[in-house]
């Protein structure tokens, strides 16, 4: 699938994130922030437009209500940030920690998760359209209601992520890998799998299968 990337200018100026505390409305953009240390803070309704971000650690910290376009995460630690409500279109996030990370009720689309780890993370009542997860571990991650449009998980680690009330009709997880989901039968109707995976899935339906 092909998702319209991060729209970038090739100048970047280069910022603090701290310097979202000086404005009277929280904006960066057009900027390349590297090394930013900003754990255990709160600033909702952050404005972050056409930028980079490198190997910052924004741990723990409240960013509800945040308005992310047109941006690039490289080698971050979001672990445990709140996101919640926040709007996420055409951004990347590459090779970062999101541990633990609320993304509920938010708004994400045309957006990549390549690399990183999303253990625990949480997409509840959120709306996707457009989201590619390649090469993740989403381990015990909850998608719980959530609103599937054009999304992908390639090659990433599912054990025991929940889709309760989220219909994966569409959604190819056939090179993927877990144990178990959290999913119903009828979640599951139209989800791409590979054989290995339709076998395991039959136990839902009570079948005892005989070579």
């Amino acid at each position: 699938m092909k998702i319209d990337i991060p729209k970038i200018p090739l100048a970047l100026t280069e910022k603090r994130f701290h310097d979202v505390f000086y404005e009277e409305d929280p904006i960066l953009e057009n900027c390349i922030i590297t090394g930013a240390e900003f754990s255990d803070e709160s600033v909702e309704r952050v404005q972050l437009y056409r930028s980079v971000l490198k190997n910052c650690t924004f741990i723990n910290t409240n960013f509800s209500k945040m308005d992310i376009l047109d941006v690039r995460f490289e080698n971050c630690d979001l672990s445990n940030v709140n996101l919640h409500k926040s709007s996420i279109h055409r951004a990347e996030f590459i090779n970062c920690k999101l541990l633990g990370s609320n993304f509920s009720e938010s708004s994400i689309g045309n957006v990549k998760f390549e690399n990183s780890i999303l253990n625990m993370s949480i997409f509840g009542d959120s709306k996707l359209e457009k989201v590619v997860y390649q090469d993740d571990s989403l381990q015990n991650a909850d998608f719980y209601e959530c609103k599937f449009k054009k999304v992908e998980f390639n090659n990433c680690h599912l054990n025991e992520a929940s889709f309760e009330g989220t219909s994966l009709k569409g959604v190819d997880i056939s090179s993927s890998s877990f144990d178990a989901l959290t999913i119903s039968v009828e979640e599951l109707k139209g989800c791409i799998v590979s054989t290995s995976q339709a076998i395991l899935f039959s136990t839902l339906l009570g079948l005892i299968i005989k070579d």
